[in-house]
This record gives structure tokens, C-alpha cells and sequence, in this order.
């Protein structure tokens, strides 16, 4: 156990206190979960930082970490799909969780193959996960009614559903020849 594996394990035991502090009837409760949803953001790039710079990678945390990653942003799009009830914040969240689904899926076939490096993580998949993580503590943070911030977090949430739409077509391709000749041997 290292510092990079316990602030990952510390994201997955935040989940229950952002649904709770998420539901709790008070006007600081979108403040608090936003919050809650924050400092795991930020975790998780800390945890990241720390393996690489001492050098503590390790399996465990490979695992775990975009597993963390994943429930804590798929449990806030479920949350914000209940409370905002609409076309701008549910199409985007079906096509961010779905993506994931579909990417997780495809890096563990192709990982059988052995051809797990032609679907690692790119660039544009950073600027999803920035643009997803802002749109989400903006919405978090705020109550749904259309005011600045939360037109924005649904602008920024429109944004990282374009750009997981592009990065999973680029996943797609990468991994085409895998599919398309597996299908062929069938």
C-alpha cells in the first residue's frame, strides 16, 4: 500500500458522501458535493503525479484508479440526469457512460490480443476529461435553473460528449484491424 493506491481507495469511499451531501435539503449541499466531487478530481491527478515521481505504480492501482475514475463521474451524470431532467444534460450523459462502457470493453479485448497499446489514452481523451470534470463541478455546484454557470457546465458537458464521440471513433479505428479480422475468422 502506497500513497497513490490510498488516495485512489480514498475516491472510491467518497462516493457514498458525495450521494449523501448531493441529497441533504440544504442550500450549501450543491456547494458541498461539488466539492466532495472536486477534491476527487484532484486526487485523482495527484495520485497519478505521485506514481509516476516515486515511481509507485503498481497493478493494483492500474486497476483501481479508472475505476474510480469512472464511478465517481458516472454516479455525478446519474445524480445531475435526475435533478435537471433534460435533453442538454441527459444526451450527453448517455454518450459520456456509454463511451466508457464501450472503451473499458474494447482496451480489455484488445489487451487479450495483445494489442492493448494501439487503444491507450490520448491527448484529446485529456481534454475530455477536463472539459467533463469542469462542466461537472459547475453543474455540481449549482442548482438547476439556467443561470450563467449552469449553461456553461451544459456547454462544457456538450463539449466532452463531442470529444468522447471523436476519441472513441479514434479507438475504433486503432482497433479495426483487430476487430475486422477476428470477425472475418468467425
Amino acid at each position: 500500500m502506497n500513497i497513490p493506491n490510498i488516495l485512489t481507495i480514498l475516491r472510491v469511499l467518497l462516493i457514498p458522501v458525495f450521494i449523501l451531501l448531493f441529497y441533504l435539503p440544504f442550500t450549501w449541499s450543491y456547494l458541498a458535493a461539488s466539492a466532495v466531487f472536486t477534491f476527487a478530481a484532484v486526487t485523482d491527478w495527484f495520485d497519478g503525479y505521485l506514481a509516476r515521481r516515486l515511481q509507485q505504480s503498481t497493478p493494483f492501482g492500474a486497476f483501481l484508479d479508472p475505476v474510480a475514475d469512472k464511478l465517481i463521474v458516472a454516479v455525478a451524470l446519474v445524480l445531475l440526469v435526475g435533478e435537471h431532467a433534460n435533453l442538454w444534460l441527459t444526451l450527453p450523459a448517455i454518450i459520456i457512460i456509454g463511451r466508457e462502457i464501450m472503451v473499458s470493453a474494447l482496451r480489455e479485448w484488445m489487451a487479450e490480443l495483445g494489442a492493448r497499446a494501439q487503444v491507450a489514452v490520448s491527448n484529446l481523451g485529456k481534454w475530455k476529461t477536463t472539459a467533463q470534470m469542469v462542466a461537472l463541478v459547475l453543474l455540481l455546484a449549482n442548482p438547476p435553473q439556467l443561470t450563467f454557470w449552469v449553461v456553461l457546465g451544459y456547454a462544457l458537458l456538450i463539449v466532452a460528449a463531442a470529444l468522447t464521440l471523436w476519441s472513441m471513433t479514434q479507438y475504433l479505428l486503432a482497433a479495426w484491424p483487430h476487430l475486422s479480422t477476428t470477425a472475418e475468422k468467425k
